[in-house]
């Protein structure tokens, strides 16, 4: 079986004039259709997250290249600006749904920028690009009690579920924050694979629930894209995101278990 490491690309907004609060990791429309460019160039083949963990459970191959196209959130760009590059190229990619920040009957308020709508959600799957779960409401799972974790992950399944006609398959952590606990809970809420941060390239040794994506900001370079992409740039480009990443792990750690230990507000 394979163990050839795949870049998962991690995107939120696509837009030219983003919201402050998206705008260091929303991605310029004419930067993303250069990088799609980029991996056109070099031969890459785009998968979505369930090929992906579907071919290392089972050992069947992979395109010579693979890459992983994903989005978080839902913002409407991803349908206004990426979806054409995406096309343009035959490219598919997997977004990961807020369900509780788009727009329509189940918005409840927060989200940090226009939203994809659910008509909008629907032209995506028939494009063929992937619908995954993404939480309801963006908390950070490792936080909240069990009660409130399952709440999080079944209405987002539910509500994918009754607006695309299939429960989604794939998740991704908000803010790529996770335990094991919120690792078994996704599972057994039934998703088949989830996605965290981590800004390395993924391998099937992380696991069907701990697959790490690279970062893509509004400040990546398309040269610093492409070594990432070919993996040769990776440690350097995100050496400061996994020090910050590991303290702020255990600063979390430690809140959650004094919470347990009733020393804190809940």
């Amino acid at each position: 079986m394979s163990s050839q490491p795949v870049p998962i690309l991690m995107y939120h907004a696509v837009a030219h004039a983003p919201a402050a609060a998206t705008r260091e990791l929303s991605v310029a429309p004419d930067s993303f259709a250069e990088q799609m460019e980029v991996l056109a160039a070099g031969g890459f083949t785009p998968v979505t997250t369930a090929r992906l963990a579907a071919s290392w459970r089972s050992g069947r191959p992979l395109p010579s290249r693979p890459v992983l196209i994903t989005f978080d959130d839902g913002y409407e760009g991803v349908h206004g600006h990426a979806l054409p590059a995406l096309a343009r190229h035959d490219f598919t990619a997997t977004v990961f749904i807020t369900t509780g920040w788009l727009r329509g009957a189940y918005d409840t308020g927060g989200a940090l920028d226009t939203m994809l709508d659910w008509p909008q959600v629907k032209e995506l799957a028939h494009a063929g690009l992937e619908i995954g779960g993404h939480s309801h409401t963006h908390p950070q799972l490792d936080q909240l009690s069990e009660d409130a974790l399952r709440f999080e992950l079944l209405r987002c399944r539910e509500i994918l579920a009754d607006e695309t006609g299939g429960a989604p398959h794939s998740f991704a952590y908000p803010y790529g924050y996770s335990d094991a606990a919120v690792r078994r809970l996704v599972r057994a809420t039934g998703y088949g694979q989830a996605l965290a941060v981590g800004n390395r390239l993924a391998r099937r040794r992380q696991g069907p629930y701990a697959l790490q994506r690279l970062t893509v900001r509004r400040t990546t370079g398309i040269e610093e894209f492409a070594r990432c992409v070919e993996g040769s740039g990776v440690a350097r480009t995100f050496a400061k995101d996994r020090a910050l990443t590991k303290g702020y792990a255990l600063v979390r750690r430690t809140r959650k278990l004094r919470r347990k230990a009733g020393l804190t507000r809940v």
